[in-house]
């Protein structure tokens, strides 16, 4: 492996600084993938700006929504409690991604600047409709984070720019997410496909929102339990729904969200969501899996994920959820 001047800022400004002013300077976080890179002699940097240091850009905080350095780490993210429970689709990702060990120093910058199209948690802030903060030398500028991703490994950060920070909005009591990474085996696995989907909904008839809740401790099978929510008038008031590794980049289903929302959901509205949602996404064929079975999964996971989110909202202390849905 060629050698290389390492250098520790203790800013984001000096790291800049750095960066502009070496030829050849390669950042690095938590290094899960620079070093893999590096070894593989994919890169050849003369610089290597460690932003570990930086304590600007390892944080949670909670006001007037989530927010969180990129410097932070999936396994910070994954103990966090309101994120457990208000941003349930980033917990989801934070807490299947790779080892143990890898989660402990991997951060959520990086997973996002690699800009892999199986980003674990890209589909995540879409759904949450999160956007980043860029600092750079002309200072710092906002852009939603469906902006950030420009094709794989590439962004729209410029020489020097660093990701700071991550900013969710609040979601009320009626808001749940989820996200589903579909792979071959249950642990260190990168995803076949991932769906996020984030839903807001209302309940028509009165008391329904105990009877749904009774209706998801039972053992009815998916079209029965479509059924009961049709029955009490559950109705889809807002909706995100995200996908990973069916397109070069992660994407949002919209013309599938259009179609939900404002919908009393049903068992024929899902088929038709899964349908369109199927249809908006770009699959290629890999080592991982073929066109044709992502599109079918898409079909399949797009109804598990709402079913999952709306069983949050409704049951939204129980952390065990019935086989047949998920």
């Amino acid at each position: 492996m060629r050698g290389y001047e390492y250098y520790k800022p203790g800013t984001i400004e000096e790291a800049i600084r750095l960066m502009t002013s070496l030829e050849d300077a390669q950042y690095i976080a938590g290094g899960t993938d620079v070093l893999v890179l590096l070894r593989q002699k994919k890169i050849k940097p003369g610089h290597i700006i460690s932003l570990r240091n930086i304590k600007d850009l390892a944080f949670i905080a909670h006001h007037n929504g989530l927010h969180i350095g990129s410097g932070t780490t999936h396994a910070e993210i994954e103990r966090n409690e309101i994120i457990r429970r208000n941003y349930s689709a980033l917990h989801d990702a934070t807490s299947n991604l790779g080892s143990v060990q890898i989660r402990n120093v991997a951060t959520i910058g990086g997973n996002i600047c690699n800009a892999a199209p199986s980003a674990d948690t890209a589909c995540p802030l879409l759904v949450l409709d999160a956007g980043v903060t860029i600092a750079g030398l002309e200072g710092e500028r906002k852009i939603p984070v469906d902006e950030f991703f420009l094709g794989p490994g590439k962004t729209v950060l410029r020489k020097g720019d660093i990701l700071k920070e991550f900013v969710m909005p609040l979601f009320g009591p009626t808001t749940g997410s989820s996200y589903i990474k579909h792979t071959r085996r249950q642990a260190m696995d990168l995803p076949i496909i991932g769906v996020a989907t984030r839903i807001t909904i209302s309940i028509g008839k009165n008391g329904g929102e105990l009877r749904c809740r009774d209706i998801l401790c039972t053992i009815e099978d998916v079209s029965n339990l479509l059924a009961r929510f049709e029955d009490e008038e559950l109705r889809c008031e807002d909706i995100r729904i995200a996908m990973g590794v069916v397109a070069p980049i992660p994407m949002r289903a919209k013309e599938a969200e259009a179609a939900l929302k404002g919908k009393i959901i049903s068992e024929k509205l899902f088929e038709e969501i899964g349908e369109i949602a199927a249809n908006e996404a770009a699959p290629r064929d890999s080592v991982r899996g073929e066109a044709w079975y992502r599109r079918e999964m898409i079909k399949v996971l797009v109804k598990r994920s709402i079913l999952r989110s709306i069983d949050r909202i409704i049951r939204p202390d129980d952390m065990v959820y019935p086989e047949r849905l998920w």
